[in-house]
């Protein structure tokens, strides 16, 4: 039996769908061989083919949690993803600059997988303020990247300057997903301030990949939580990715969950290591 190694705090949104949000973070880290944690900032219900309401968690409660998961029983790595408006990015804040020396992986999540908003304008100005400096990584798909790094993104290269833009906001090392870029192959850069790393896998023609981004994030924290430098750690959950849609069970109308069971097995989560 494969022993549980690191401790993964993360903050972020409900679904109650099961395939994004907490819920995908949780089984991410657990599939992975690491202790999940969570800090619920919004409840949302919704299905594979949209969000169809959120309730926000009050702040006092949203503080409380990331409090005492910080004290008892511990964290080896944060994640956050669903922030929702900038009082609670604010909130979150409050708490993380008084643990700044934890791995911070930030997934800016502005909008579902089906388009809907997740994160308020007026947040996007307070996350890049207060939280972007705190972060060890910052993980923006394509739609994310333009609004940060305020540019369009429509080639490789576009994606090289974003990528640099954002490095400007005081993150240390970004990984810009490009699979909203068309091609066979899907290309992500992790940029830090001694270049830049490539990786590149075939694309799977799947309409499956609701909660792709928390669980790349997830399994990037839980990777710097057991102590694997960022490169590795992001290796692994690319193929930890990979396989999850690869093995997506097809379940719904419209963006599917993930397998997030496939690589539970010890034998093939040493295999990831």
């Amino acid at each position: 039996m494969t022993a549980m190694r690191g401790r993964v705090l993360v903050i972020g949104g409900s679904d109650s769908g099961g395939g994004a949000g907490i819920q995908a973070d949780l089984k991410t880290i657990c599939a992975l061989g690491a202790h999940g944690m969570s800090a619920v900032t919004a409840l949302t219900a919704q299905d594979t083919r949209g969000v169809h309401a959120v309730h926000f968690v009050p702040l006092p409660f949203v503080r409380l949690q990331i409090e005492l998961a910080l004290a008892d029983p511990g964290v080896d790595a944060i994640k956050t993803g669903m922030l929702v408006d900038a009082e609670t990015v604010a909130a979150v804040c409050t708490v993380l600059e008084m643990h700044d020396a934890v791995p911070l992986v930030v997934d800016p999540v502005l909008a579902s997988t089906a388009g809907q908003s997740l994160l308020a304008i007026e947040a996007v100005a307070m996350l890049k303020r207060r939280l972007l400096p705190l972060a060890s990584l910052l993980t923006p798909n394509i739609p994310e990247a333009e609004v940060l790094a305020g540019m369009p993104i429509a080639s490789l290269a576009d994606m090289h300057e974003a990528a640099a833009a954002l490095l400007t906001l005081g993150v240390p090392a970004v990984l810009l997903k490009g699979g909203h870029l068309p091609g066979p192959h899907v290309v992500d850069l992790l940029a830090t301030l001694d270049g830049v790393e490539t990786f590149e896998s075939p694309r799977i023609g799947s309409r499956h990949t609701h909660g792709t981004g928390c669980t790349l994030a997830s399994g990037i924290a839980t990777g710097l939580a057991q102590g694997l430098d960022l490169g590795a750690s992001v290796r692994r959950a690319r193929a930890y990715v990979q396989a999850a849609i690869g093995a997506a069970p097809g379940f719904g109308a419209g963006h599917g969950p993930l397998n997030h069971a496939v690589y539970a097995d010890p034998p093939a989560l040493a295999l990831a290591c």
